[in-house]
């Protein structure tokens, strides 16, 4: 089969940063279903690991990047309940596995959702990585309880993101607190609003910026962007009781004890967890995709895609990443493999 992976951590200008290549098609067992890939999206996890998994050597064979895909199932492993042959799926994938940039996958069960029929293959593309991540971080990390929260407000910083995109949408969707979004340029404050956000705020001078939208202390705040360079100001924006959630590393010391007197909850939130360490839990992600995929059959929420690139090309993966990299990236970017609709 063919695939598009890398041998080297390359810069992405680099003509060689990505590669071609024919290998093995895979065969299911136990929970798995082997998906024909039909479209992907990216994220900031794809060109993470480009950049860092083989920096000091070139690796002895490709690595297939990708964690986001929609595809139809081509066969099953002894142990597959949940998927049948034939069924279109979409999920976020297993970074411990091969990944998506591939003309087929192997993926447990487990965290595969059925796909969003309504929905072209780019766009349900663009929906699993950043909806398993925004679910679990609101009603698993921060423990908001749904249609709870009257009277209470939430702080998305890095809201024209994917993850903040489809954060927005679903709290405004499931539960009452009031959304402010963080953005910092007009067409992403105009894209948090489109999403649903209540307010916007300037990410730059977070806490003068959100103070000025009238709101002094904040009950719970999701970080979808820069953990060192917001951590002060997260620590005096959060309200004493206060939950906060991040889910970008952080590269220096975290003052925890910036926090400690107003006896706040810091969490985590890796949408891999549960794939990486087989948690006992980990069919929860496909009941999530499911829910997912039902909200946008019923138009309750909308795609986050914005660009659409056509074709399973070795420089449509450049442009992603190239966008991406740029930190100007709004919304999604999907590719779709064929010139499937």
């Amino acid at each position: 089969m063919k695939a598009i992976g890398i041998k080297k951590s390359l810069p992405i200008s680099d003509d060689n940063s990505f590669i071609v290549f024919e290998t093995e098609k895979p065969r299911p067992k136990g929970h798995d279903l082997l998906v024909k890939v039909k479209a992907v999206s990216v994220n900031p996890v794809d060109y993470k690991v480009r950049q860092n998994s083989a920096k000091d050597k070139e690796l002895d064979s490709p690595k297939i990047l990708g964690w986001d895909a929609v595809g139809v199932i081509e066969a099953v492993g002894d142990e597959v309940t949940l998927f049948g042959v034939g069924e279109e799926v979409y999920y976020a994938g297993d970074i411990t596995r091969p990944g998506s940039n591939a003309e087929y996958q192997l993926i447990d069960e487990r965290i595969v959702g059925k796909r969003p029929a309504s929905l072209s293959l780019a766009e349900a593309a663009a929906m699993p990585l950043t909806s398993l991540t925004a679910w679990e971080a609101i009603f698993e990390r921060l423990l908001i309880k749904r249609q709870k929260g009257e009277g209470q407000n939430i702080l998305i910083i890095g809201g024209a993101g994917g993850v903040g995109s489809i954060a927005i949408q679903i709290l405004k969707e499931m539960t009452k607190l009031n959304v402010i979004a963080t953005a910092s340029r007009d067409e992403t404050r105009d894209w948090c609003l489109k999403m649903g956000a209540d307010e916007v705020a300037n990410h730059h001078n977070l806490a003068e910026s959100v103070k000025k939208t009238g709101h002094r202390q904040i009950d719970y705040i999701l970080n979808f962007a820069d953990t060192d360079g917001h951590w002060d100001a997260m620590a005096e924006l959060i309200k004493p009781q206060g939950r906060i959630c991040s889910i970008v590393e952080n590269k220096g010391e975290l003052n925890l004890s910036a926090i400690r007197s107003k006896s706040v909850a810091f969490c985590w939130e890796l949408m891999f967890t549960r794939a990486m360490y087989q948690t006992d839990d980990m069919i929860e992600q496909h009941y999530i995709l499911n829910s997912v995929a039902d909200l946008l059959e019923q138009e309750l929420i909308k795609p986050t895609l914005n660009i659409t690139l056509k074709g399973f090309t070795v420089d449509n993966f450049r442009e992603a990443h190239r966008i991406l990299e740029s930190g100007k990236a709004i919304g999604k970017i999907a590719i779709v493999f064929d010139d499937e609709k």
